[in-house]
């Protein structure tokens, strides 16, 4: 584990709840982007490259990539370095750069040790910091001992952990170690997070990543945490939780009164929608079309203004087609 970001002066969230619950937009496996932000508790939305309409400056912003899948090598996609790579140089580019990347898993495909030399070799262009959570590709081989010994100095347990940032808590879990057909953080875990929780106020922007979403997209796919409902509940009494996922290779959300959720594509290769075959895995798209399906997360803070964005981005940067996913039980 990296060194931790100094932390500074916190800035308050307001804790009014949205009274609602479900989804605001889900978008299956096609990649053109939604930026979301809370306004004073209030869910503000519009399509990613649409007028920005008055939006202030963020006090911070980070990117999330995931799915990397180093070593990967099928017709879906033969140079999954190469598209980690373009996502890379996506984030480059922008004019303001992130103050550290968040990584969520399955950064390699078989826990491979040249897969994960690769990977770091690839990373270090970004001259950032990166905070890691594995995938259960990263932990399949050897419970993720090669994972912890390359990334998980300082952290507890199978690598969970926590660090703040310009008044915002981050929270990293791990939920691919003990698969019981859906991820499972494990009791350990559950019990560190309520004792990571205690001290903090109610007001203290949560921002909580994990490889597995911690809500139930699809059960049938193994697509959720069994138990993420203690974790869940722990947070309900924090005014602003955003929940960062990957592992789908798609982006879908949700808003569940105070707590949102994002599941990000991938740098690797698109998943079928929920339901939509007969089980997950590489779906293949015309080579000229499998940018459009990959992609990064920037996510933008503000602290004054209670604002929160989430900006998808394909790595072509093209608007492509898109489809609303249903709610599933």
């Amino acid at each position: 584990m990296t060194d931790k970001i100094v932390e500074t002066k916190q800035e308050s969230v307001s804790g009014d709840g949205l009274d609602r619950r479900g989804f605001l937009k889900c978008m299956a496996w096609a990649g053109t982007g939604l930026v979301w932000s809370f306004v004073g508790g209030i869910p503000v939305s519009r399509a990613f490259g649409s007028p920005k309409h008055g939006e202030r400056p963020a006090d911070f912003n980070f990117v999330q990539i995931s799915d990397s899948h180093i070593g990967f090598n099928k017709p879906v996609n033969t140079d999954v370095t190469a598209t980690l790579q373009a996502a890379l140089d996506k984030i480059s580019a922008d004019q303001i750069a992130p103050d550290f990347l968040i990584h969520t898993g399955d950064l390699t495909h078989s826990s491979k040790p040249a897969e994960f030399d690769t990977l770091d070799q690839v990373l270090v262009g970004t001259r950032r910091q990166v905070f890691y959570v594995p995938g259960e590709h990263d932990t399949s081989v050897d419970d993720g001992k090669m994972y912890l010994d390359r990334y998980g100095k300082g952290t507890k347990g199978n690598g969970w952990y926590s660090f703040d940032h310009k008044g915002v808590h981050f929270i990293g879990l791990v939920n691919v170690v003990q698969l019981e057909g859906m991820g499972k953080l494990g009791q350990p875990q559950l019990d560190w997070l309520k004792q990571d929780l205690a001290g903090l106020k109610s007001s203290t922007p949560i921002v909580v990543f994990a490889h597995i979403p911690l809500w139930a997209i699809y059960p049938t796919w193994g697509w959720g945490t069994s138990d993420s409902e203690q974790a869940l509940a722990m947070l309900r009494r924090f005014g602003s939780v955003s929940v960062l996922n990957g592992h789908i290779h798609q982006i879908m959300q949700k808003v569940e009164g105070n707590l949102t959720f994002h599941t990000a594509m991938s740098t690797a290769f698109p998943q079928p929608a929920p339901g939509t075959a007969p089980s997950p895995g590489p779906m293949k798209v015309p080579a000229d079309k499998l940018r459009n399906v990959l992609g990064i997360t920037h996510a933008n803070f503000v602290a004054q203004k209670h604002d929160l964005a989430v900006i998808d981005a394909s790595l072509s940067g093209a608007p492509i087609e898109t489809h609303e996913a249903l709610l599933l039980p």
